[in-house]
């Protein structure tokens, strides 16, 4: 629950990194960004905003909309200190950006990000991926039932989707950012790219549109 709350929170000053927003247009960019089949709600957005407020990282002012009524809404800024926290939460590379819970939200920033950066995430998620597809593939599942059998088939193969769609971003990051001929980096062998899946692939749910987070292979639960 921590790593969900924060991953909303840095989704939300991502968002106001671009302009201060009332908290229904927030909310509704949120679910279009974050969404992936289930609605955002207010519940877990307003206490999103207060923990941001208290940490000085947004702050709020008072605006008039236009209009006949003329009604005071209120609108969240980002703050200087908000600017300079969201740099350094959106480059960070270590195992929390390759997680279910948090590596949708980072890749919805991708643009924000530098290209090494992009690669060593997309890395990080590719390596944990085949981690848990391997265990998943060579762990005993004896006696199962069909439905148990094919529920962590669909995991299975959710994961091996995703495997193949990060295998061909890298492989696009890796030729726009290394010279022709160049070696891919130590450590990470080049991966040939598949044909098996496209980023326009639905593959989960979770807490952004650009990327889906795969299904956990080792239980069976989609995220």
């Amino acid at each position: 629950m921590a790593r969900k709350a924060a991953s909303l929170e840095l989704a939300v000053l991502g968002l106001l990194h671009e302009s201060p927003l009332h908290g229904y247009e927030l909310r509704k960019r949120l679910n279009l960004l974050l969404g992936w089949g289930r609605l955002l709600s207010y519940g877990s957005l307003y206490p999103a905003l207060k923990r941001l407020l208290r940490s000085g990282l947004i702050n709020e002012v008072t605006a008039t909309t236009p209009g006949v009524s003329r009604r005071q809404r209120i609108v969240y800024q980002i703050t200087p200190a908000g600017r300079q926290y969201f740099g350094e939460q959106i480059t960070d590379t270590g195992p929390a950006a390759w997680e279910d819970d948090t590596f949708n939200m980072r890749f919805a920033f991708f643009s924000r990000t530098d290209a090494d950066v992009r690669l060593r995430i997309l890395e990080g998620r590719l390596s944990r991926l085949q981690e848990r597809l391997d265990r998943a593939q060579h762990s005993s599942r004896g006696g199962d039932d069909r439905y148990l059998s094919e529920l962590r088939r669909h995991s299975i193969e959710s994961v091996e989707r995703e495997v193949a769609w990060l295998t061909d971003l890298i492989n696009a990051e890796r030729s726009t950012t290394l010279p022709t001929g160049a070696p891919a980096p130590s450590g990470q062998p080049d991966v040939p790219p598949s044909d098996t899946a496209h980023p326009g692939d639905d593959l989960g749910d979770t807490t952004t549109t650009s990327a889906a987070p795969a299904a956990d292979a080792t239980t069976g639960n989609t995220r």
